[in-house]
Order: structure tokens, then C-alpha cells, then sequence
């Protein structure tokens, strides 16, 4: 079992930038691939962001250029860096955990951002 703890939430103005944190309760790097999703209220969760066990990171077009996802292997944190915020960032981030061996799958309990002037 894996514990995922996300920090970093708050409230941003438009065009602002905030960093949020996940950090895992062991070191899972190189049997998981990490990524942050995202759920706005009432719409479905969505994906944001992926750092695979290889190091390669993909992103939703939606945050392209603006949001950038790294990690920490020696702390066990995975980071993401999100900058020229708009208002539709608003959401809960979620940070997740995919085995590449098995089906596992683990989440964090979630961190609120919010974009408001």
C-alpha cells in the first residue's frame, strides 16, 4: 500500500503561479508511473500531467507550457509547477500513482486550487 500526501493548494490570482507537492510514503519511482489530475466542480476528474518511471512527461493541452511536473527520487515527492493560471484552473489537484508492473493504482486525498481575483 502507498500513501499519497498532497500540499500546496490555495487561492491565486489570474496569471499567478503556485507549486504543489505529493509525496509518497516510500519511494515508488521505479515501479510507478506519477501524474496529477484534476476535477472542477461538477465535471468529471481529469488528467493534467505525467512523469513516467522513465522520466518522460506528457500534458494535457489544456496546460501545455504552463504547468510543468518534476520530481524529487531522493524525498519521494513529485512536483507540479503551474504558472499563468487562468480562472478554469480552478479544481481539486490530485496526485496518482500507476503501476507499470501491475494494475495497482493510488490517490492522495487531494488539494484545492482556486483562481480568483
Amino acid at each position: 500500500q502507498v500513501q499519497l500526501v498532497e500540499s500546496g493548494g490555495g487561492t491565486v490570482q489570474p496569471g499567478g503561479s503556485l507549486t504543489l507537492s505529493c509525496v509518497a510514503s516510500k519511494n515508488i519511482f521505479s515501479d510507478y508511473d506519477m501524474a496529477w489530475y484534476r476535477q472542477a466542480p461538477g465535471k468529471q476528474r481529469e488528467w493534467v500531467a505525467k512523469l513516467s518511471h522513465r522520466l518522460e512527461t506528457e500534458y494535457a493541452d489544456s496546460v501545455k507550457g504552463r504547468f510543468t511536473i518534476s520530481r524529487d527520487y531522493a524525498k519521494n515527492m513529485v512536483f507540479l509547477f503551474m504558472k499563468s493560471l487562468k480562472y478554469e484552473d480552478t479544481a481539486v489537484y490530485y496526485c496518482g500513482a500507476q503501476g507499470i508492473y501491475t494494475n495497482e493504482r493510488f490517490w492522495g486525498q487531494g488539494t484545492q486550487v482556486t483562481v480568483s481575483s
